[in-house]
């Protein structure tokens, strides 16, 4: 596709183009990387290992959607992109909402604090760190800070759901008419 007829598509229906929504929702997952970072140097919460799983899985997301705006595939490349796109947010989304039910977890049932992530990765083998970090500790059932009553994690799930149906709305193109 020539430069001018992309201009032309993107001018001729702005809210529509895929190439803005993907862009608009990787400058998101970039800001909620920039809160997480604000929020551990700044704020000084120390992030729990399912914390930095949800970090990953944002960064990952953002660089799927980066990579399609830059690409901006047409047909069936922006379905694969789609794909993908709701697939890491999927991902995401299944961390954070573990996380979410290990804080509403009454504290005689959460699990006890288990070693930092560092620690897991040096001594254990990978297979064994996720599944420790999967299964949760003691750190992550905490609720350090609150925004209108949610918590960190369930405005990342929440954030992983619309970045889902984002993804998948705008590149499997069902915004036309």
């Amino acid at each position: 596709m020539q430069d001018s007829q992309i201009i032309d598509s993107v001018a001729a229906e702005p809210w529509r183009s895929r190439r803005l929504f993907n862009g608009l929702a990787a400058l998101v997952c970039a800001m909620g990387l920039m809160f997480a970072y604000y929020a551990q140097f700044h704020l000084e919460l120390t992030p729990c290992p399912l914390c930095i799983f949800q970090r990953l899985a944002l960064f990952a997301l953002g660089l799927a959607f980066l990579a399609a705006t830059l690409h901006h595939p047409q047909d069936w490349g922006a379905k694969a992109y789609g794909a993908l796109i709701d697939l890491l947010a999927t991902v995401g989304a299944l961390i954070a909402a573990r996380h979410v039910w290990l804080q509403h977890l009454p504290p005689e049932e959460a699990p006890r604090c288990g070693p930092g992530l560092d620690y897991m990765l040096q001594t254990m083998p990978l297979n064994e760190t996720l599944r420790e970090v999967l299964t949760g500790s003691g750190e992550c059932a905490e609720v350090d800070w609150t925004l209108l009553g949610f918590s960190i994690p369930e405005w990342t799930l929440l954030l992983f759901i619309g970045l889902g149906v984002v993804g998948v709305v705008s590149n499997w193109g069902l915004l036309r008419r």
